[in-house]
């Protein structure tokens, strides 16, 4: 019984522990974000490195825009005029993204939101991490050493 007691605890912990994204949390979107991993339906990971695109956000009364743009070595981005309005719904416990463009509609559910990171599930189960993205560092060295030259 006691050992029942104990499952019930960690499991009611850990379920109140679940991040819960608000109308507020939307702001956070904002931005310029970077995937950082792939997980598929079934079960396997891709890892990204680098890479040549990141998603820029921006969102304000829950509507705005998602582009593709493309980091530059000297932190700034380049993009094209091409765009996804996106629309953010609250459904119940769920946060979507509905998007949309003169060619095709489509809808992600937002499932972690943070000032850091970002975690996208889409139609075909695939989940995306984001992580928020900065300035481009070529030299391997943080601000804090750059900082004491």
């Amino acid at each position: 019984m006691k050992n029942s007691l104990k499952i019930l605890f960690v499991c009611l912990f850990l379920v109140s522990c679940q991040q819960k994204i608000t109308t507020e949390d939307i702001q956070k979107l904002n931005g310029y974000w970077e995937i950082e991993k792939v997980t598929f339906d079934e079960g396997e990971d891709k890892e990204y490195k680098m890479n040549e695109n990141f998603d820029y956000f921006k969102i304000a009364n829950n509507e705005g825009i998602r582009r593709k743009v493309r980091p530059q070595f000297n932190g700034t981005f380049l993009f094209n005029e091409d765009y996804e309005n996106v629309k953010v719904r609250f459904d119940k416990d769920h946060v979507y993204l509905d998007y949309s463009t003169p060619y095709a509609k489509w809808t992600e559910e937002l499932l972690k939101l943070t000032d850091e990171s970002m975690l996208i599930k889409n139609d075909q189960n695939k989940e995306y991490e984001y992580k928020k993205a900065g300035p481009i560092n070529l030299s391997g060295e943080d601000e804090a050493a750059q900082k004491t030259k």
